[in-house]
């Protein structure tokens, strides 16, 4: 008998929506990625609302709200109760990254819809793993029974991969004097205001692009 695969867009596969997919496997139901947007809109959790009581596992595969920014909420509010599973940095940053989220909107707003208290919650939850560690899932059935593995069929879903090897940010729309020269003539401009005593706001998220954006400019 073979494995039966299902995937679902729960949001985020056809727009600007946040990121969520639901994959079962032989009716285990894992979410992976819980996003939200930087509106925090629950009207944009209502798929993850109808699915969320009944998830056994959550798999994030990104430190950005994108990509986790509705986990805190969606397990104070929706039912969320599944044990979660991230990569060491994928936790660390991603915990930065939702004290700085809620920071930034409780300073501006009267911002409730979760607190600080439960993104630590939250994050108690996650299953901290090395990369490429195998992982042992209980069975639930009897004593010492566990998922050994899952080796087939293979379920690769990625949304924010770049296969190039590089260091450039990549536009959206092809730039006619080439990667290189777009981010020099960035550069330059950025050195000139930081010389001349100005300021420079650079418009991106905590954990993501800030890094490559400070690579470049140390080199």
């Amino acid at each position: 008998m073979g494995t039966s695969v299902q995937v679902t867009p729960l949001s985020g596969a056809y727009g600007e929506g946040p990121l969520s997919y639901l994959l079962a496997v032989d009716g285990f139901r894992f979410l992976l990625d819980c996003g939200w947007t930087d509106l925090c809109d629950p009207s944009q959790l209502q798929p993850l609302a109808k699915v969320a009581p009944t998830i056994d596992a959550v798999l994030l595969s990104h430190p950005d709200v994108m990509h986790l920014g509705a986990l805190p909420y969606a397990m104070k509010h929706l039912g969320l109760s599944a044990p979660v599973y991230a990569t060491e940095p994928v936790f660390r940053l991603g915990l930065l990254t939702m004290y700085d989220h809620f920071l930034s909107r409780w300073q501006v707003s009267d911002f409730d819809l979760f607190t600080l208290d439960d993104v630590d919650s939250a994050f108690q939850n996650v299953v901290r793993l090395k990369y490429s560690q195998n992982h042992l899932l209980n069975g639930g059935h009897l004593n010492g029974t566990v998922l050994g593995s899952f080796v087939r069929p293979a379920v690769l879903i990625t949304d924010a991969y770049n296969a190039l090897n590089n260091q450039f940010l990549i536009c959206l729309m092809a730039c006619p004097m080439g990667c290189l020269s777009a981010v020099m003539v960035h550069a330059d401009a950025l050195v000139k205001v930081l010389a001349s005593g100005g300021s420079v706001l650079l418009p991106v998220d905590t954990a993501g692009r800030v890094l490559e954006l400070l690579l470049i400019l140390e080199e």
